[in-house]
């Protein structure tokens, strides 16, 4: 682990079924499990929407797993802990409902508390002051490669010194307007019902000097990465960069994109739905929960969609180890 690393420190999910990260590898039938987003409680949950409060359970998580949140807050300054949001549909039941209240009572019947919650940036803002979190603050709305793109915005904004750390979380909530969206308005009595990811994948990327001054040891280190037209294009530039073998792809079919030929191989939208704008952090939260269980080895994460205008990849490597 060099003294440029960006490294991942905390990992942590808000998914039915999941325990935690290493059963993010687990098949799990839809519908089983409880509610994840029960584990919050507490005042000031009212006007939050299914996907930030999914949000701030996976990142509340991340966040004590990396050593950062203990009773009664942070262990290091705000300033230092940056956001970055994936999340391709997340407040659009706000939206909806808004929209819906302005047609039917004019801007009136509208609740001062809840306007501000149709902001398209409201996961990130809430897992801001939820744990006060002051550094950088972004959100990313695009598409399949989503995920992927937001770890990358957060590794680049350790490595131009804008924070020491980054909480990344990945998010999609499955409610009737997300399924009308993606649907385009076919309902379940027309047999249209996909599967859809509804949870939260959280991780904590921080320098490698950062780690070393908090006295922990990382979980996996941030290698590569990769926007390009397509995955093949995308894998091969990763490889021109790192040739090493790869233990592990995340991305989808069974053989693993050309060039390579992984020891396993995992779809996780066969696992857990259509993961959408989280499917990038859901796939790295996997990865670095593998990764920390072993001496050595490289994980590939991979993204694309049908229709999609690009396809990104990231390499995982072993970190340093947990003390």
């Amino acid at each position: 682990m060099g003294a440029a690393d960006v490294v991942i420190s905390g990992v942590g999910v808000a998914v039915a079924g999941v325990d935690g990260p290493d059963d993010l590898l687990r098949r799990m039938p839809a519908g089983e499990g409880g509610d994840p987003a029960r584990r919050l409680t507490g005042k000031g949950l009212r006007y939050k929407d299914r996907a930030t409060r999914l949000a701030l359970c996976a990142g509340r998580d991340a966040l004590a797993d990396a050593g950062l949140l203990r009773d009664p807050g942070l262990t290091v300054s705000s300033e230092t802990v940056g956001v970055v949001v994936s999340s391709n549909y997340g407040n659009v039941d706000t939206i909806c409902d808004t929209v819906r209240t302005i047609a039917d009572e004019t801007y009136v019947g509208l609740s001062p508390m809840a306007l501000p919650a149709t902001a398209s940036n409201v996961i990130a803002s809430w897992l801001a002051i939820w744990f006060r979190l002051r550094g950088a603050n972004l959100t990313m709305c695009n598409g399949p490669t989503s995920g992927l793109d937001a770890v990358n915005w957060a590794r680049l904004l350790v490595l131009a010194g804008r924070v020491d750390r980054v909480l990344v979380v990945g998010v999609e909530p499955d409610n009737p307007p997300v399924r009308h969206l993606v649907t385009g308005g076919a309902s379940d009595q027309d047999g249209v019902r996909p599967r859809l990811f509804d949870g939260a994948a959280a991780l904590v990327l921080e320098s490698a000097r950062a780690v070393r001054d908090r006295e922990v040891e990382a979980l996996a280190t941030v290698g590569p990465y990769a926007r390009k037209a397509d995955q093949s294009t995308a894998v091969a530039a990763i490889r021109g960069t790192d040739p090493r073998p790869v233990d592990m792809w995340f991305g989808s079919g069974a053989g693993g994109p050309t060039g390579i030929t992984p020891a396993s191989t995992y779809d996780l939208t066969a696992y857990h739905g259509d993961c959408s704008g989280a499917l990038g952090v859901l796939q790295c939260v996997a990865g670095t929960a593998w990764l920390s269980g072993n001496d050595s080895g490289a994980v590939l994460a991979s993204a694309d969609g049908e229709g999609a205008d690009a396809a990104a990849a990231l390499l995982l490597t072993v970190g340093g180890g947990r003390s």
